[in-house]
């Protein structure tokens, strides 16, 4: 674990004004990324994604690759502290976890996500080099399509999805024959923004079809054998998204406890105490929501993460695929009041 703090003033008055900023987690320290950098995430990072909307308020996202170290997730968190307390406390604050992110994390990034292999920990990043890059894409999904690094070989495609295959100079766009209306549209805009941020606008885009195969991809991979069929992704519970438990947290004792006040939403809004803080369970959906009263103490907003993090683990849920929502008092979205009685 790591035992020292992030560097003081690592962020400039500049993110009080309007617009969007993304950092990488380098050894305690937030590096901006480059605009041509911004919504490529290596899954052995962590991420700060700032999102300011003026006088609308700001919405802040920690985004945790899928094998980033937890070291990095808590110097994330620290970080994440800190942009918050020169904000001025305001931010809605979020935790993204790769692969299920929510919709207003994905609609922050207009022209797609992408993910590749690689991090600051492992020292590992794949360089372009003298010589050609070859990445092959998967592009999945119905509302929220996502692009994922796989392996460069047909046994990574199947019927039912949309694929990248980026060559250096030649970016080819292949849809298979099962998939959707929704990622047959998302994957020429990935193309393009591959092309534009990665080639700096200095590639092809060849499209094609399963069956139409163009010789440089058939160059690549060798002949196509047969495809597996689609793979439609898991049905929601609907039930589950309407599940919640309502939880009062407090330090009036010196000491940190959790009480549960209603195990059954939809709640009274008079529950929400200004004093405290409290913690919204609907773990069974993957989303836990940390509401901060304007009267609670400065020690109980400091430590809302983690807060939630013990309550993850105290519910033997997924830290992996659960999201977390923190929300000063009257920065409430509308996902977390659908839980509440008449919230108007």
């Amino acid at each position: 674990m790591l035992h020292f703090q992030p560097a003081p003033g690592q962020f400039g008055p500049e993110v009080q004004n309007p617009g969007l900023w993304v950092w990488r987690v380098e050894k305690m320290k937030a590096v901006l990324l480059d605009p041509s950098e911004v919504g490529s995430f290596y899954n052995g990072d962590s991420y700060l994604v700032l999102k300011n909307h003026g006088e609308q308020g700001a919405d802040l996202h920690m985004w945790i690759g899928e094998k980033s170290s937890r070291d990095e997730q808590v110097a994330c968190a620290m970080l994440a502290t800190q942009l918050d307390n020169f904000l001025g406390g305001d931010p809605v604050q979020h935790r993204q976890v790769q692969g299920i992110e929510t919709p207003e994390f994905m609609a922050l990034f207009p022209r797609g996500v992408s993910y590749k292999d690689g991090g600051v920990e492992s020292g590992f990043r794949r360089t372009q080099g003298s010589g050609p890059v070859h990445r092959l894409y998967q592009i999945k999904g119905k509302r929220n399509i996502r692009a994922k690094e796989v392996e460069l070989s047909w046994s990574s495609f199947n019927k039912g999805d949309c694929f990248i295959l980026d060559l250096g100079e030649i970016i080819v766009s292949w849809i298979g024959s099962e998939a959707n209306i929704f990622e047959k549209q998302k994957v020429r805009e990935i193309a393009s923004l591959i092309r534009d941020t990665d080639r700096h606008g200095k590639a092809r885009i060849v499209d094609s079809t399963e069956g139409e195969e163009p010789e440089e991809m058939l160059k690549v991979l060798g002949q196509k054998p047969e495809l597996a069929g689609s793979t439609p992704e898991e049905d929601s519970k609907a039930d589950a998204s309407n599940t919640a438990a309502l939880y009062k947290v407090s330090d009036a004792t010196g000491s940190m406890t959790m009480t549960k006040i209603s195990e059954k939403s939809p709640f009274a809004k008079e529950l929400l105490v200004r004093d405290d803080c409290f913690i919204l369970d609907n773990g069974a959906n993957g989303k836990i929501f940390v509401w901060k009263g304007n009267g609670a103490n400065a020690e109980e907003k400091r430590v809302a993460l983690q807060m939630a993090d013990s309550f993850i683990q105290q519910m033997q849920y997924d830290m992996m695929k659960t999201q977390v929502e923190i929300l000063p008092q009257g920065k409430e979205t509308i996902i977390f009041k659908q839980f509440f009685k008449n919230w108007n």
